[in-house]
């Protein structure tokens, strides 16, 4: 899936997979991680998402990643912050925007390193791993297995669905999957699995036939 694919729809504001409020999943689970707040938490594929204010306020710091400038600067626009006050340094091929303890690193997260993202305790991702085909989602595994330190701790939401019924993002992403693909450099255990079919609109105006959101706590090792 090509940058421009993503660009375009930060553009248009096409962005129905961003949620106008914290995601309950977050808050509900979040606590089961037994994380000091201390640890830097990265959110891959942040967006604009409030989760990130969310985690501030509970004590983390937070290290966002977003492709789209644009989406970055609505954030930071949205979170009542003068656009003046904001710093943002260039470092390589990336921008660093940064104020009080969050910054949202903007460009293609696959070509970030440990040494880019500075100490990393834990890690939330709700729309990322979903976001990616599956052409490419192992390459995004890879990824986040590289810049997270043995040992920290996160939470992963997916969706599975009959992806034969409604083309992604988002992309349909079976338990199976997880296992077979995520084991090797995580411990994994599911917390939840729900139907969620009649929470989404759009999949039933797809006449997707189930939905279901699933819930995952994951520890490097």
């Amino acid at each position: 899936m090509k940058a421009s694919f993503w660009h375009e729809r930060w553009e248009k504001q096409q962005i129905g997979f961003h949620n106008e409020e914290v995601n309950p999943l977050l808050i509900k689970y979040w606590p089961q991680l037994g994380l000091n707040t201390a640890a830097r938490v990265l959110v891959p594929l942040c967006g604009k998402t409030l989760d990130m204010c969310y985690l501030k306020e509970i004590g983390h710091s937070v290290l966002g990643c977003e492709l789209s400038e644009l989406a970055v600067r609505q954030f930071f626009s949205e979170y009542q912050v003068e656009q003046e006050s904001l710093a943002c340094i260039q470092k390589n091929e990336h921008q660093h925007f940064i104020l009080d303890n969050i910054t949202i690193i903007q460009g293609d997260m696959l070509t970030l390193s440990s040494q880019d993202c500075g100490t990393i305790g834990a890690f939330y991702d709700r729309a990322a791993l979903i976001a990616w085909p599956e052409a490419l989602r192992q390459t995004y595994v890879e990824q986040l297995m590289r810049l997270l330190p043995l040992g920290s701790r996160g939470l992963l939401i997916t969706l599975d669905y009959p992806q034969e019924v409604m083309a992604g993002p988002p992309f349909a992403v079976q338990d199976d999957w997880i296992i077979d693909n995520m084991a090797s450099g995580f411990d994994i255990e599911r917390l939840s699995c729900d139907d969620v079919l009649h929470e989404n609109p759009k999949f039933m105006r797809k006449q997707v036939p189930w939905l279901t959101e699933s819930v995952y706590k994951l520890i490097r090792k």
